[in-house]
């Protein structure tokens, strides 16, 4: 769903609404863009600034300068969801994506993760992936269900984490120890990384371990969304027997 207009937008955040994307005109001046971008700083949300072509890509309507997308899920709070997992007796398992801006493979990544039983999905702000209805209908109707939480810096979601007994397995090809090789019966994090480059340096260094999966053939990657579905699914199998 659009908002387009500075007005609209205020009243939007003031509202509670979850803001996907902002995109504001570069050069714009006034008070109520001054407005604007207070309300935007202290809900701590992310705007990018785009030259005007952009949006009049997105939306011939008068956006004023200013359009954003309303997200169609609501995020929840990692701080809130781990301490209930853990008082309910369950042991966690998320998924965690770095730069997975694609949105068929995170709408397919949320339907493995909602079947496997996974207790949520963590993803960026700034370079992650836009949750439109095509990721919706990727999802099979997963993001329904599977609490998604996002995070400004993905570092704060991993060292929370962390913190509380939840093991970070990342996958990448460069791993010399299997992913079948690792427990996945305790708390554990799976961290994919973006198609292009895999897990970012910055993220890599939080990680407890990194794991592979083999490949046999002369492609040397697998489809982030099926590389998920592995990780996920052995988790399944290791806490079923």
């Amino acid at each position: 769903m659009l908002v387009i207009g500075i007005r609209p937008l205020i009243e939007a955040i003031s509202s509670g609404k979850e803001v996907e994307k902002i995109y504001i005109q570069k050069g714009l001046r006034g008070d109520l863009i001054q407005e604007l971008i207070s309300k935007i700083r202290e809900s701590k949300l992310i705007y990018h600034i785009v030259p005007k072509e952009k949006l009049n890509r997105i939306s011939r309507k008068n956006h004023q300068g200013v359009i954003a997308y309303l997200s169609p899920v609501v995020y929840q709070n990692l701080e809130n969801l781990l301490p209930m997992l853990f008082e309910q007796g369950e042991v966690p398992l998320f998924i965690v994506l770095d730069r997975i801006t694609d949105v068929r493979n995170f709408g397919a990544i949320a339907r493995t993760a909602e079947c496997a039983g996974a207790h949520g999905v963590i993803i960026q702000s700034r370079g992650g992936v836009l949750i439109n209805s095509d990721a919706m209908k990727a999802s099979a109707g997963a993001l329904n269900d599977l609490p998604v939480c996002r995070y400004n810096m993905l570092e704060d979601a991993l060292l929370l984490l962390k913190e509380s007994g939840v093991q970070l397995i990342g996958a990448t090809e460069k791993a010399e120890k299997g992913y079948a090789e690792f427990d996945f019966t305790v708390p554990t994090a799976i961290v994919m990384g973006s198609e292009e480059d895999g897990i970012s340096p910055r993220i890599r260094k939080l990680l407890n371990a990194e794991a592979s999966i083999p490949i046999r053939g002369k492609i040397d990657s697998l489809n982030v969304s099926v590389a998920a579905g592995l990780f996920l699914y052995e988790a399944v199998r290791q806490r079923l027997t």
